[in-house]
């Protein structure tokens, strides 16, 4: 992940905004509640994420049609600018950090990578907050 932000960085975007970049490019406009879940940030996160892409111009809120509360993120032209730039040296990255497995080792690491990931989001789930003083 620290090498993807350091590339990101260097497109002016977190690992978030990148997300919602890449999630509103593939799915189109989406509410700040669709993207904290597509994202798995809270609403409120992605709310401060969004006004900040927001003030950088890289998208554009505009009222639903169907919910008038309800505020629809759409990339710019220039968001979706620096969403291209940026995804080609994302690739660039995975590419060659896929390159350094075989065929086999690949799979497996990805496998391994899968189950670590499957107990973590359990652990996590059954952890219990600090009791409050």
């Amino acid at each position: 992940m620290a090498h993807h932000e350091a590339v990101l960085r260097g497109y002016g975007l977190t690992m978030t905004q990148y997300t919602v970049l890449l999630t509103l490019s593939r799915d189109g406009g989406m509410s700040g509640a669709q993207l904290a879940r597509s994202c798995g940030v809270t609403q409120q996160s992605m709310s401060s994420v969004l006004t900040n892409m927001e003030s950088k111009g890289l998208i554009r809120r505009e009222a639903s049609p169907v919910h008038a509360k309800v505020q629809i993120a759409t990339p710019t032209d220039e968001g979706q600018t620096v969403l291209d730039h940026a995804y080609q040296e994302v690739i660039l990255l995975e590419r060659a950090l896929t390159d350094a497995f075989t065929p086999p080792e690949h799979t497996a690491l990805c496998q391994l990578l899968e189950r670590a990931t499957t107990v973590l989001i359990q652990q996590t789930r059954h952890t219990t907050p600090p009791p409050t003083a």
